[in-house]
């Protein structure tokens, strides 16, 4: 097992590469759930602004 996780001696290098891609491929999946959250959350801002300049009018 230790050989295995020392990979020939280069066992830092492509673990910490693969540590890099792994945190960059979480990264780039949580990008748009949070964007979408924010837009929404924005969206929602506009709705009632809208509708309490509606409320005023009338």
């Amino acid at each position: 097992m230790s050989e295995f996780l020392s990979m020939g001696g280069y066992g830092t290098y492509v673990w910490s590469a693969i540590a890099i891609f792994v945190v960059t491929l979480a990264i780039d999946a949580a990008a748009p759930l949070l964007k979408r959250r924010r837009v929404l959350r924005e969206l929602r801002g506009r709705l009632r602004r809208a509708q309490k300049r509606s409320e005023e009018s009338a």
